[in-house]
C-alpha cells in the first residue's frame, strides 16, 4: 500500500513538474512567434519576384533545339536535288536512305532480324519461366498456392502463344524483305548482316 501511495505521489509531482514545464514552453514559442512576426515587417521585400515568364528564356537557352523536320525550315539546301536528307542533331544535314540504296536495304533487314532476336529472346526466356512454374506447381503441397501459380502458368502460356505468332510474323517479314531484294536485283551481300 505504502507503494502505491509512493508511485501516486511521484506520478502527480512529474506531472505537475511536466505541466509546468509545457506552459513555459507554449509561453516561449508564443515569444518566438512575436519576434518573427516583427523581424519579418522590419525584413525588406524581396526585389524581384521570379515567374514562370521570367524563367522561360533560361530554360529554352539551356536546353538545345530539336532539329527541324524540313531541310528548308533550317536554311539548308539539298546538294542533289530529288535526294531526301536528314537533319543529324548538331547541324549536320546526311542523305537519308533512297529505295535502291545499300544503307537502306542493310538497315530494313538490321531491323528486321533485331526485332526478331529480341522477340525470340523474351520467348526463350518466358519458356524458362513456364518450365520453373510447372516444376514450382508440381512441388507445392498448398492448393492455393497451386491455384495461384496454375494462374501463372496459364499467362505466361498465352503470352508464349502470342510471341510463337510474332515470331512467325516476323521470320516471314524477313523472308518478303528478301524476295523485294531479289525481285529489285539487289545484291546479296547488302542483306548479310555485318
Amino acid at each position: 500500500m505504502k507503494r502505491v501511495i509512493a508511485i501516486t505521489v511521484l506520478l502527480a509531482a512529474s506531472s505537475g513538474a511536466a505541466f509546468a514545464q509545457t506552459t513555459s514552453q507554449t509561453v516561449s514559442l508564443a515569444e518566438v512567434a512575436r519576434a518573427e512576426e516583427a523581424r519579418r515587417k522590419t525584413a525588406k521585400k524581396a526585389t524581384r519576384v521570379l515567374t514562370n515568364t521570367s524563367l522561360t528564356p533560361a530554360v529554352e537557352s539551356s536546353i538545345p533545339a530539336p532539329p527541324s523536320p524540313a531541310p528548308a525550315a533550317s536554311g539548308a539546301t539539298n546538294a542533289t536535288p530529288g535526294v531526301p536528307t536528314t537533319n543529324i542533331p548538331g547541324g549536320k544535314v546526311e542523305p537519308a536512305p533512297v529505295k535502291g540504296d545499300q544503307a537502306f536495304w542493310a538497315g530494313r533487314m538490321s531491323k528486321a532480324r533485331t526485332d526478331l532476336g529480341r522477340t525470340q529472346m523474351f520467348a526463350d526466356s518466358l519458356q524458362t519461366k513456364i518450365n520453373s512454374l510447372r516444376t514450382d506447381f508440381i512441388n507445392r503441397d498448398n492448393r492455393v498456392e497451386q491455384e495461384k501459380i496454375q494462374q501463372d502458368l496459364n499467362t505466361a502460356l498465352a503470352e508464349l502463344e502470342r510471341l510463337k505468332k510474332e515470331i512467325d510474323t516476323q521470320t516471314k517479314a524477313i523472308t518478303a524483305i528478301e524476295d523485294e531484294a531479289r525481285r529489285a536485283n539487289v545484291p546479296s551481300g547488302w542483306l548479310r548482316p555485318s
